[in-house]
């Protein structure tokens, strides 16, 4: 018998003032009702981390993917949609949130897998093996079994910010990892790549080779963007780098060598990184004229690029010196600039300018910094280490980070 809450004294007291008690029994659910109440709440807790409702598309991600042909599934099923309609605090039952306009059910998991793309074999077909997985269903219980939630993901929560922010300014790039080649794309420890759209960090790469059927395998900890994490094998990491047509490879332009003094065959000219001085009389900037440099790149000319420079606010409206020529070749010119005026982002000498016109300018790629250390710098782009280091306004020097 079920109890009240209230306590035998309670309960004559209410009785007394012809109060009646109801005691209220905790529905009895059915392990297929338990089962879409909990796939349910997956899905409410994957709208509250990306606000918006799981999507289709063979660029998602797996989880997504599962996420969303679920929710086709309970929304065309009249009995779950009334199951679970008092939990929709989201409004993923709602038209406005329908994620596809026809609605796909499934009742087992193979429909599940056959709707992700995944065929299995019927009984009766000669692949059919009763009681034993396929290896496409294998292959995505894997990838969808090995991951879980990321307890530490507020560790790498600052990278993932800071890569999309390098890919957006360009100094980080993405490239498109070649398929159907006989080598498998090459996997390190601290490498970052777009696999089925998300941004995904190599965190840890095991020392020991005993793993896999051969015993001659890697494991490895990987880091997704949408805070979970897996343990995959090294080469099972490289087949869905290989499966994923859109899988990209995430690379730093300061990763290697970008450019020399020289010319070598087969290269061409690409342009020229100047550093200026000002002659202005503007007072701060006279007074500081020494450590103030416009840092800059250019495929033209660099002294017809500042023939005009005393009317114009680029120029700080006055006659400059070079300072600095560095010839560059086999580069992008754009990007290369945007990593310099990065790296120097907080040394950003902040002035305004009153052009011709009278209008008030503030000209950007003018730094508080000493010559020396953008020779410095340029050193550490010829070596491919520029990543390993940041300028310190302070004591004005290039330190490691």
């Amino acid at each position: 018998m079920a109890k009240s809450k209230f306590t035998d004294e309670d309960d004559l007291l209410l009785a007394e003032l012809g109060v009646e008690i109801e005691v209220k029994k905790a529905p009895k659910r059915t392990a297929k009702e338990e089962r879409i109440i909990a796939g349910f709440e997956e899905i409410q807790r994957f709208f509250e981390e990306n606000s918006r409702p799981p999507l289709h598309g063979e660029d998602r991600d797996i989880f997504e993917r599962i996420y969303a042909t679920r929710l086709d599934s309970i929304r065309a099923n009249k009995e779950a949609v009334t199951l679970i309609q008092d939990m929709d605090h989201q409004g993923l039952l709602v038209a406005d949130n329908q994620v596809t306009e026809t609605q796909a059910t499934y009742d087992t998991d193979d429909e599940l897998l056959e709707a992700l793309g995944v065929n299995t074999p019927q009984e009766g077909d000669v692949n059919f093996l009763k009681h034993v997985k396929t290896r496409a269903e294998v292959r995505a219980a894997e990838e969808i079994a090995t991951r879980t939630f990321c307890e530490d993901f507020e560790t790498f929560a600052p990278m993932f910010e800071l890569i999309q922010k390098e890919l957006k300014s360009g100094i980080r790039d993405s490239l498109l990892i070649p398929k159907n080649v006989q080598k498998l794309p090459e996997v390190k420890q601290g490498d970052w790549f777009i696999l089925f759209g998300q941004k995904t960090y190599i965190a840890n790469f095991s020392k020991e080779k005993k793993f896999g059927y051969d015993n001659n395998d890697y494991r490895l900890r990987v880091i997704y963007d949408n805070k979970t994490e897996s343990d995959l094998l090294l080469r099972s990491l490289q087949k869905a780098l290989e499966r994923d047509e859109g899988s990209r490879r995430i690379i730093d332009h300061g990763a290697g060598p970008l450019f020399s003094n020289t010319q070598e065959d087969g290269d061409f000219e690409s342009g020229i990184i100047y550093v200026l001085q000002s002659r202005s009389e503007f007072p701060y900037i006279k007074d500081n004229h020494q450590v103030i440099h416009k840092i800059g790149v250019t495929n033209d000319s660099v002294e017809r690029r500042i023939s005009s420079a005393k009317d114009d606010p680029t120029f700080l409206m006055a006659e400059v010196e070079i300072v600095a020529q560095y010839q560059l070749f086999n580069i992008n010119r754009t990007k290369l600039e945007a990593l310099l005026h990065r790296f120097f982002e907080d040394a950003k000498l902040s002035v305004t300018i009153i052009d011709r016109f009278g209008k008030p300018i503030v000209p950007r790629e003018w730094f508080l910094v000493p010559l020396s250390v953008i020779d410095e710098v340029v050193e550490k782009l010829k070596d491919g280490c520029l990543s390993d280091y940041r300028y310190d306004t302070k004591s004005a020097k290039v330190v490691e980070i």
